[in-house]
């Protein structure tokens, strides 16, 4: 257990590496922060005074090594665009982000991993065929086209839902959040829909084919021959096992959730990560853009390493294979 552990934390680390090498890169080739930072009435002195306060004669290496410290301790410099610390930025975007992910990944297991247990107990029945022919649309409309759809028809025609906006949040601490609010549950609905239905399809279609697959082993057919009843047999035997890969792929998903929750929160206006990043790369604010690519790339490899974890605590045959590697 120790060894696979260890194997796995050495390759986020390398991971978080070569993220944090991209993301210096951001700093050093895509345009000249001096230029970003003073405005064109600058003397040539006060460039080059401005160059040697941040380091930028220093050699690559020094640099780079630099950078990594200060991304360690959470220090990104200062936005070209707003003149604030970029941490202060992102700590005050990142509670809508995560808010909006942890609602929609919610969304997305609790209704895809039943859909999926029933399509697969019932795959020839009507509803079940129903909800296959139904899931198509979130696999292939794209999401921006669901947001825009859910907006004109809850928010527009109807007029039950805002169609942007956060709604009213309570602040507990440094944390801001809008799920103490009528308000903020009501303007959190269309956002998490549209960002969960991708996921939900994804889950649902998942767990029905590892379903259809584990009903057809032999052990099932053991049960059966036992006379255990049908919901021994669906969750305390087929669904257990179906989970296993349901687990790695699930951990993905919401690493994409942060990921590409850039479109979502743009259509509905969130006020999020995704939306600061937006705007930095509108303006070229190489600060921001690099510490979002930092900071989700922390949020997926620490996910993985997770689900990683998981799978080895739910899955004997690592155990066994990590216990043969020991010996």
């Amino acid at each position: 257990m120790l060894v696979y552990v260890l194997q796995r934390l050495g390759q986020a680390i390398a991971v978080m590496l070569v993220v944090a090498l991209v993301s210096f890169l951001l700093f050093n080739f895509v345009g000249d922060p001096v230029n970003n930072m003073v405005g064109q009435e600058a003397s040539q002195a006060d460039r080059q005074a401005l160059r040697e306060r941040l380091g930028l004669d220093d050699p690559l290496l020094v640099q780079f090594a630099r950078f990594v410290g200060n991304a360690v301790r959470g220090e990104f410099g200062i936005s070209y665009r707003l003149q604030r610390p970029v941490a202060q930025l992102l700590a005050e975007r990142l509670p809508a982000t995560l808010e909006l992910v942890l609602v929609s990944a919610l969304l997305a297991l609790a209704l895809g991993i039943p859909l999926g247990v029933y399509t697969g107990i019932h795959r020839d029945g009507w509803l079940a065929r129903l909800f296959m022919a139904v899931s198509l649309l979130g696999v292939s409309l794209p999401t921006f086209v669901i947001g825009i759809g859910l907006i004109y028809l809850f928010a527009v025609t109807l007029g039950w839902l805002p169609s942007f906006g956060r709604g009213e949040v309570v602040r507990i601490g440094c944390w801001s959040t809008g799920l103490l609010t009528v308000s903020g549950w009501k303007a959190i609905i269309l956002p998490s829909v549209t960002l969960a239905l991708y996921q939900l399809t994804l889950v649902m279609r998942l767990v029905r084919a590892e379903m259809l697959e584990v009903l057809r082993t032999d052990y099932i057919k053991f049960a059966r021959a036992r006379g255990l009843s049908d919901r021994a047999i669906y969750f305390g035997h087929a669904l257990k096992n179906t989970l296993v890969p349901v687990i790695t792929i699930t951990g993905l998903q919401i690493g994409s959730l942060i990921a590409f929750s850039i479109v979502t929160e743009t259509v509905f206006q969130w006020p999020g990560m995704g939306s600061l990043f937006i705007q930095a790369v509108q303006f070229a604010d190489i600060p921001i853009m690099a510490a979002y690519l930092v900071l989700v790339a922390f949020f997926f490899v620490t996910i993985n390493l997770v689900v990683d974890l998981l799978y080895f605590a739910v899955d004997p045959r690592l155990q066994v294979r990590a216990a043969e590697a020991a010996r």
